[in-house]
């Protein structure tokens, strides 16, 4: 009997089949279209230079390339065009395309549509990643053979024939991966929603209704997990076809995961104490009653405490780096928006050296403001959000002069060098940019190694 990915490649036999993006999901997709004798028009915007190699080995393999600024310029006669996450669908060139009879996919729809085990997924502005592995881990903690994937993890669709219809997936998934999708997992977490990737999306409400998707398309068998402490996401709840389940640490819940005397409840039954925790911030207390809320038939109760108890968290997010001269430097270049990094100052009862900044999302920075007032003594400023987030700092109410020291630096390194000279013993230094990393850097962890990176190399 033919396998179901098998099955899904013959049926792309005869087709003009056209990859858009050859990243880390596309590459493997690619390689196994060529497996299966389908030919492949790869298209990036990147010159062959910056592949070290990889188009001229798939050239031999028989794929066509069409690379730099003209990338989407060669779509005519495509039937089936795979696009990566962050490229909009309605760009002219693709929306041309799809006119003339195209179908626009991507790798991830096309796993949704094979795999043949119950699918998790987890999206919203902040603690995706986060609450996906604490998901994952108790998943796995609990004896289930447990597969993650979508924005971390490896590319899935590819593994299909791997999955058992009696294992676990756990997604990860993007305002961009979820743009065009038009299935839903049988259990969707919406972690919380602030403005973000305005950059990409339209406007505000494009990227609410990308976040939406993720249970748009449920049925009655099937489970949201809303933050009910977020108006955005709490107004979901209406829109459900299945059954929800809140989470909240401010108020009970009559369903779902709520605080009592220091203890997480799931429908008035005591399952994980605070102090259990091993992760620091309210954030990631609210990461771990999202959690709880999707495995609170699936696993015992004394796994989820076990595994509260040793998850060190991941990395880049309230990363302890090192302690130097009685000085904490933690990584958090995960908080590429004004809410992530609102949350990582919480985390912390005094207050602290932020080195804050990077690329510019053309969102707002007010809500910023006056949580810099409140937790930071100083605050070290780079990239092109920069001035943005010294403005907001400035006008936020309660800011007096002299009350915070605010540098401009050169970059990461040059803030890093002046946060080692500012700081004395029992201070923590954070960096937390509030921004993504596009400016400067590929991509978040390459900014956070270069922070840690720049952090170890500090001498007494």
């Amino acid at each position: 009997m033919e396998s179901a990915l098998k099955g899904y490649f013959s049926s792309l036999k005869g087709k003009r089949v056209t990859v858009i993006g050859l990243g880390v999901s596309n590459t493997p997709l690619v390689e196994r279209l060529l497996d299966a004798g389908v030919p492949v028009l790869v298209c990036d915007k990147r010159r062959r230079e910056d592949f070290n190699g990889l188009i001229e080995s798939l050239e031999r393999r028989g794929i066509e390339a069409v690379l730099g600024p003209d990338y989407l310029d060669h779509l005519d006669g495509s039937d089936v065009i795979f696009r990566t996450p962050g490229l909009r669908p309605d760009l002219p060139q693709i929306a041309q395309a799809v006119a003339r009879g195209a179908q626009l996919t991507s790798e991830m729809e096309a796993f949704l549509s094979l795999c043949p085990c119950r699918i998790i997924a987890v999206t919203g502005s902040d603690g995706k990643t986060t609450t996906t592995t604490i998901i994952a881990g108790m998943l796995k903690a609990a004896g289930y053979r447990t597969f993650v994937g979508g924005n971390i993890g490896n590319p899935l669709l590819c593994q299909v024939d791997e999955i058992r219809p009696d294992d676990m997936v756990v997604l990860e998934l993007s305002s961009f991966q979820l743009l065009t999708m038009r299935q839903s997992p049988s259990i969707a977490v919406v972690t919380n929603l602030a403005p973000n990737h305005l950059d990409v999306h339209k406007d505000m409400d494009e990227y609410v209704a990308a976040k939406r998707n993720i249970f748009a398309y449920q049925d009655a068998c099937d489970k949201v997990v809303l933050n009910a402490d977020n108006e955005l996401t709490a107004g979901f709840a209406q829109e459900a076809r299945g059954q929800v389940a809140l989470f909240s640490r401010k108020k009970a819940v009559e369903n779902g995961c709520y605080l009592k005397d220091g203890m997480v409840m799931y429908c008035r039954r005591p399952v994980l104490h605070v102090e259990d925790i091993l992760l620091p911030g309210l954030h990631n207390l609210e990461n771990y009653m999202a959690a709880i809320a999707v495995v609170e038939d699936l696993v015992p109760d004394e796994v989820i405490r076990g595994f509260a108890r040793t998850f060190g968290g991941v990395s880049h997010r309230i990363e302890l780096v090192r302690e130097l001269d009685g000085v904490r430097y933690y990584n958090d270049s995960i908080a590429s928006s004004p809410s992530r990094t609102i949350a990582g100052l919480r985390s912390f009862d005094q207050k602290v050296i932020l080195i804050a900044g990077g690329y510019d999302k053309h969102i707002p920075y007010d809500v910023l403001g006056p949580e810099i007032v409140r937790s930071v003594k100083t605050l070290l400023l780079t990239g092109d959000t920069a001035e943005k987030i010294k403005a907001a700092t400035l006008a936020a109410l309660g800011c007096r002069p002299g009350m915070l020291d605010i540098e401009d630096c050169a970059g990461l390194e040059d803030a890093v060098g002046r946060a080692h000279a500012l700081a004395r013993p029992g201070d923590i230094v954070i960096m937390s940019p509030a921004s993504a990393s596009f400016d400067r850097f590929k991509n978040f962890e390459e900014r956070g190694n270069a922070f840690k990176s720049f952090v170890n190399a500090l001498e007494t």
